[in-house]
């Protein structure tokens, strides 16, 4: 079973077909400008790893994961490695009970498979016969998945963004909260308040976020837990190897590994 040639090249909007495929192979350092869809999207990121960025924040998608985009959604991919995609472009019209806002889910065996059946059917046959069958149960699919926590919010506020923003390119030397307060002119209590009220998160929570996002990106790489948890800063391996495990529910090395076998 294999991609239908007819579906290495963009697909038409508005749509033919209820549901769309299209393949792509991105090259690693590869940033696509901001764009957006009338459709709904499914992001679905079958090797390599990629961040997509939208104003209300940034998704990082490895491998086996994949990102739910709403329509009229504003966003550009960002390739941290070689990255093999899968989209699914859905129509409006099937979007009740799916989600108005981005987030990555899990990749499921049966829906990994569903995607690549559906894509070995050239596009027009999508409209009925077992293409728009299998369509009919990626549906059904998407609407069972839990969402990961790989979401990064970015507050709206410009101050507030600026500090984010340096956090993000380096999270190994995270600014104190007093600090990080002072350089947005605001009382410690008032940063505090705003960041959560624009993030929905504490700016401690925040960081750690930053972290275990710059972890997943690092880790998609090929680089070693020991070599990730120092470049984040943290003293000892076992430390990022906690924190890590607490959030994802997996140790680091068993992350990609357990995605890969699901």
């Amino acid at each position: 079973m294999g991609i239908h040639p007819e579906l290495a090249t963009m697909p038409v909007e508005p749509l033919t077909a209820p549901m769309v495929g299209f393949a792509k192979r991105q090259k690693k350092g590869q940033t696509n400008a901001f764009h957006s869809h009338d459709c709904a999207q499914l992001y679905h990121v079958i090797s390599g790893s990629s961040a997509v960025e939208t104003d209300c924040g940034t998704y990082f998608v490895p491998p086996e994961r994949a990102l739910w985009i709403p329509p009229g959604l504003e966003h550009r991919g960002r390739y941290l490695s070689d990255t093999d995609i899968r989209f699914v472009y859905i129509s409006p019209d099937l979007l009740e009970g799916l989600p108005d806002k981005p987030q990555v889910v899990q990749v499921t065996n049966l829906l990994r498979e569903l995607i690549l059946e559906f894509m070995s059917y050239p596009r027009h046959e999508a409209n009925n016969g077992p293409a728009a069958r299998i369509s009919a149960v990626i549906i059904d699919q998407l609407k069972l998945l839990p969402a990961a926590p790989l979401q990064l919010p970015m507050p709206a506020d410009l101050k507030l963004r600026d500090v984010c923003t340096a956090i993000m390119r380096c999270p190994a030397n995270i600014p104190a909260l007093a600090e990080a307060a002072s350089r947005t002119a605001l009382s410690v209590r008032t940063f505090e308040r705003k960041i959560k009220a624009e993030t929905g998160m504490s700016y401690r929570t925040w960081c750690r976020q930053v972290k275990l996002f710059r972890a997943l990106e690092l880790l998609s790489l090929g680089r070693s837990v020991s070599d990730v948890a120092y470049k984040l800063g943290y003293e000892e391996p076992s430390a990022f190897v906690a924190t890590f495990k607490k959030a994802f529910g997996v140790t680091p090395g068993r992350y990609f590994t357990d995605a890969a076998n699901d």
